[in-house]
């Protein structure tokens, strides 16, 4: 079996957006298409709709190749300690997305494809999300096909948001992507912005990339890809 290589970066804001540009950069020299996870509000009250050149910079990207995925609406925890969307009942959930959609249809990178602040989400918003229109879930265990009920099972492997950044995790994530790419699974890495500023994360992200490359695995997106017929939706 041929493996998979799927590479997402979240926290892509106004204060990360030239960290961001420049892992792009090593990506298109290794035509490594991105996922860019994006929510409309982050903390220190930043507004997608209100930073004109991020925007600019991810519609740019979308055009290049990347895909646009709704990372949440302002990923603040709804419950004690708990991501945004880990708890939310279906009427919260479908309120939430609805209100992202709207921003991010203002903002001309609308998607279809989502993915919940530290990957975790709940029941109620699983069935909030084909009802407001969304078709892709990528959870932290699998990609989900909203459409067709199906799932590719495969677990994130990730640097920040949730996940660690030490040496000895970067050291583990490098270790685990190629040995998922030797098997021919999907490998699904993901970096939060800020840790691209750190060298060990940094470093460790480029060469999980490389080993799965070497082990041949194709790239892909969180893109969901519609009957045929259709059109793709990012």
């Amino acid at each position: 079996m041929v493996a998979t290589l799927i590479v997402s970066v979240s926290g892509i804001r106004d204060e990360t957006r030239e960290l961001v540009a420049e892992f792009a950069d090593e990506m298109d020299r290794r035509a490594v298409p991105l996922s860019l996870l994006v929510a409309p509000r982050l903390k220190d009250k930043y507004r997608l709709v209100r930073d004109e050149p991020t925007q600019d910079w991810l519609r740019g990207r979308r055009e290049h190749g990347d895909v646009i995925v709704l990372h949440g609406y302002d990923q603040a925890a709804t419950k004690k300690r708990r991501a945004e969307f880990a708890a939310l009942p279906q009427h919260e959930a479908t309120l939430r997305l609805l209100a992202a959609d709207r921003v991010m249809e203002e903002a001309g990178l609308r998607t279809r494809a989502f993915a919940a602040p530290r990957w975790l989400v709940s029941p109620g918003a699983v069935t909030a999300l084909p009802r407001t229109g969304f078709r892709l879930l990528a959870g932290a265990t699998g990609i989900h096909d909203l459409d067709r009920g199906t799932v590719v099972r495969a677990r994130v492997l990730g640097i920040g948001e949730g996940f660690r950044a030490e040496p000895w995790w970067c050291r583990a994530l490098v270790l685990g992507a190629g040995r998922t790419a030797r098997r021919g699974g999907t490998v699904r890495l993901a970096v939060s912005a800020k840790q691209l500023a750190q060298p060990g994360p940094r470093q460790a992200m480029l060469d999980a990339v490389d080993l799965a490359l070497h082990h041949e695995a194709r790239v892909d997106t969180y893109r969901w890809k519609p009957r045929r017929g259709g059109l793709e939706v990012a």
